[in-house]
């Protein structure tokens, strides 16, 4: 008889994710019937994602966070920040963060550039903790169903800046900006301080194919610097805009400023408030 692999939820309870389990069995989750949403998340390896990212969350980047409260507890919302420090750890803890801190517990749906979901294996893992690819169609429908979006409006731009640039805001797109307006979707604002200095960048290598470039870090794994995670007031969309002004292009310019004055905002004010860059 063949031996088949333990399951998400069985390998997330031998080794020990009880907490985990339970806040993923009080997911509103949209059920197709077979385990997973239309996307491909699972409640179970959103526990299993929770579980394995834990470590780094309480004991390597000793995460504290502020501000929960903005995060509306029901209905679509679009979390949008800072991107920086890399490789995305800033997301995977953004993420983490999110789901323990809202009650009930709800899964940031992180918008992937185009190569991540072209990735073997890593992008089925991703699609099952709640990754979606970046396009406007996934973008709409998440939002429609009441789901939280987490958009990183830097890019790949945001992670591959400078050290010179560090906690400057680059490339601010404005995708995100009409998503809101469109679906009637308040913003919440974050700003992560910390992961700007965890892995400086000495070069970047082109590389064919869907992956931008290769990072040349100056180390090989991130110092352990400690994250700073605030996240601001909403921005309430639906009582500035109406609908249609997501097809005018001034209106989505003026709101994704806001936005980005809101993340500046919160992340000169966790600049100012930590008191250094492992502390």
């Amino acid at each position: 008889m063949p031996i088949r692999p333990p399951t998400a939820r069985r390998l997330t309870q031998l080794l020990g994710g009880k907490a985990s389990l339970a806040r993923a069995d009080r997911l509103r989750f949209p059920d197709l019937g077979h385990g997973f949403d239309r996307f491909g998340l699972s409640p179970e390896f959103a526990a299993l994602g929770d579980l394995l990212g834990g470590p780094a969350y309480e004991h390597y980047f000793r995460v504290r966070s502020q501000g929960h409260q903005h995060i509306p507890t029901t209905g679509p919302a679009v979390l949008a920040g800072n991107h920086s420090g890399t490789l995305p750890f800033d997301a995977m803890m953004t993420w983490v963060d999110v789901f323990r801190h809202t009650d009930p517990p709800r899964v940031p749906r992180p918008l992937a550039d185009h190569f991540v979901t072209t990735l073997p294996i890593i992008s089925t893992l991703f699609a099952r903790a709640g990754v979606v690819g970046g396009s406007r169609g996934n973008a709409d429908a998440l939002l429609a169903s009441g789901e939280i979006l987490m958009v990183f409006p830097e890019g790949t731009e945001g992670i591959s800046k400078p050290w010179s640039e560090r906690y400057q805001l680059r490339g601010w797109t404005r995708g995100h900006a009409e998503l809101a307006i469109r679906n009637r979707a308040p913003v919440v604002p974050f700003g992560l301080v910390g992961a700007e200095e965890q892995m400086p960048q000495l070069a970047q290598l082109p590389l064919p194919g869907p992956l931008p470039y290769l990072p040349i870090p100056a180390t090989l794994l991130p110092l352990p610097v400690r994250y700073h995670l605030r996240y601001g007031a909403p921005i309430e969309v639906s009582a500035d805009y109406r609908a249609e002004d997501a097809d005018d292009p001034a209106a989505v310019a003026a709101l994704a400023e806001r936005v980005a004055a809101a993340v500046a905002a919160l992340l000169a004010e966790g600049l100012a408030a930590r008191e250094g860059v492992f502390a």
